[in-house]
């Protein structure tokens, strides 16, 4: 998936900077790559005692992998996205405007799609239905498990899309 791609990007882009930092110990700055990845307090005792002489430097080219994960799972949920890439922060004011149930839910978002020509996002499910993210979320999953609808990402904004095939 797309989604799974551009994460690994990021992932893969902070770990070679964290590793090019990890360098800069050679002209006397080490630590920069802890700095770069959120651990403050030890990226100034690196840099003040030149990596704690050079072993502590040495021993985190091991342990940078586990840095970048680290701290990318601390950003990801900082913008308030879980890891698997659901929302944190959900409105409570549509979940206590609208109770559909499963099967009135679904109805709602394939006459959604139809309207858009098969295609539909997670937002626009929200906006069209009146339920919350989660809801059409969970309804969008449901129908992709059963082989209604495929999964991708919008070529143009890159948001997460589901396509109904039948629809299209």
């Amino acid at each position: 998936m797309k989604i799974e791609n551009k994460t690994n990007k990021e992932h893969q882009d902070r770990l070679f900077v964290s590793y090019i930092l990890n360098a800069a110990w050679f002209f006397g700055l080490g630590g920069l790559h802890r700095l770069y990845n959120g651990k403050i307090g030890t990226g100034l005792l690196w840099l003040f005692t030149y990596g704690i002489f050079g072993v502590g430097q040495f021993i985190d080219l091991f342990y940078i992998p586990h840095m970048v994960e680290e701290q990318g799972k601390k950003l990801r949920l900082k913008a308030g996205i879980y890891p698997l890439g659901i929302p944190t922060q959900q409105t409570v004011l549509a979940e206590e405007v609208y109770h559909p149930t499963g099967n009135q839910l679904i109805v709602k978002l394939i006459e959604a799609a139809e309207v858009r020509g098969g295609i539909l996002n997670v937002t626009q499910g929200v906006k069209e239905t009146g339920a919350s993210f989660t809801e059409v979320e969970i309804a969008l999953k449901e129908m992709l498990k059963s082989g209604y609808v495929r999964i991708d990402n919008d070529p143009i904004t890159g948001a997460v899309t589901y396509y109904f095939h039948e629809l299209g």
